[in-house]
């Protein structure tokens, strides 16, 4: 039986397949495809399932697009403490919908 999956995965679950006596078929994506896959798959499951495990993939996407970006993660966590310092943070909710001339 087949089960048709074109999603993006850890790097292990091509092993762990064929441990379980089943054919992966794979390929590699890079350039754009992969910076498309990487937070839109992950980000998606997330928001489906609420998994807090999921939560735990989308961190490691922001790992990975860091190094994609070539910062470290000392260089990406003063980033962000930056802009929360200078803008805020995500926890209020706010919703901006326009900007309205005086």
């Amino acid at each position: 039986m087949t089960r048709e999956y074109d999603k993006l995965v850890r790097d292990g679950i091509p092993g762990i397949i064929e441990e379980e006596g089943e054919t992966p078929v794979t390929h590699v994506a890079d350039g754009d495809e992969y910076e498309d896959r990487l937070l839109d798959e992950e980000a998606a499951e997330y928001r489906e399932s609420g998994d807090v495990e999921e939560l735990a993939d989308v961190l490691e996407v922001v790992h990975a697009l860091r190094d994609l970006e070539g910062r470290s993660r000392d260089e990406l966590e003063t980033m962000r403490a930056e802009k929360a310092e200078e803008r805020g943070r995500f926890s209020e909710g706010v919703v901006l919908e326009r900007v309205e001339d005086d």
